[in-house]
């Protein structure tokens, strides 16, 4: 899908390099919010593997993994995947991050819109969730700013890059929300 100026692309399009360049160019923006993907993407190698794993959840329908990238450059931007799919009770989970020199600029919100049109029009889920940190204010006005509610704080339920136990935000979209 293309935007103005960015284009939503599927993992199947996607290189290792630039995938690794883009979780190296944002370590630290990265650092306590996505740990496991920072870890699984320490080196090229790394990155690989973590690719196909990703791309075998996908192809068992237990993830979806979006790339941003930008028409101009053509370079990496942004990340929105779909994970914890529960299939029995139809609900699953977004996370994102945008490249630190685009944040503000409303590119992983058009994003995260597009992935919550997929999630209960394409893979009928009935309930999309997210998870964010306490302090991670910009991440609740997204969820927030897509009708999510807030559903609770769940106590020392994350593990950051910082190894430290922290509560997250809960936020729940249900398709019947979505819909009306």
């Amino acid at each position: 899908m293309t935007f103005k100026n960015w284009t939503i692309e599927t993992i199947q399009n996607i290189q290792p390099e630039e995938f690794h360049a883009l979780v190296q160019q944002n370590k630290q923006h990265i650092q306590k919010t996505f740990p496991v993907t920072l870890t699984s993407c320490s080196d090229l190698e790394n990155t690989r593997d973590f690719i196909a794993r990703n791309l075998e959840k996908e192809q068992n329908q237990d993830g979806h993994h979006f790339y941003l990238r930008h028409n101009d450059t053509n370079n990496l931007i942004g990340y929105v995947c779909i994970k914890n799919v529960n299939k029995t009770i139809q609900k699953c989970e977004l996370a994102y991050f945008i490249d630190k020199d685009f944040e503000g600029q409303g590119i992983i919100s058009g994003a995260v819109s597009q992935t919550i049109d997929f999630c209960f029009n394409d893979l009928s889920m009935n309930k999309v969730f997210i998870c964010t940190s306490k302090v991670n204010t910009a991440s609740q006005r997204i969820a927030t700013k897509h009708g999510f509610r807030q559903e609770g704080i769940l106590r020392e339920e994350f593990k950051s890059g910082d190894a430290i136990l922290e509560d997250i935000v809960y936020f729940g979209l249900l398709k019947s929300e979505y819909q009306s």
